[in-house]
């Protein structure tokens, strides 16, 4: 069955400044405006298996008394990335059954 609506175009990144500094300047770094939101989606899930992946060798390093906090911070990782790949999942799903079903 065809969809007689489309759905609308996810909206690409505005400016946005980050990098927090108590030294009583502006933030250090900004996203750029106009970044495709696929392509946003797709650095943020590297980005989250990066710091996962960092957490776990940084476990090694930690008293027991701080390993439970640690472990929930990285429960939190692992639940934005699962987030974000379930979207780039429901972003690459109809692109690709397009693709296919137009061949």
């Amino acid at each position: 069955m065809k969809k007689i609506v489309p759905d609308p175009p996810l909206p690409a990144t505005a400016h946005h400044p980050f990098g927090r500094c108590d030294a009583g300047h502006p933030p250090l770094f900004t996203v750029n405006p106009d970044i495709d939101p696929h392509d946003a989606l797709v650095h943020v899930a590297l980005y989250l298996r990066c710091a996962y992946d960092a957490g776990l060798k940084a476990m090694d390093h930690l008293r027991e008394d701080g390993k439970g906090l640690f472990w929930s911070n990285l429960h939190a990782v692992e639940m934005a990335e699962g987030l974000v790949d379930a979207m780039l999942d429901g972003i690459e799903s109809p692109a690709k059954q397009a693709a296919l079903s137009s061949d």
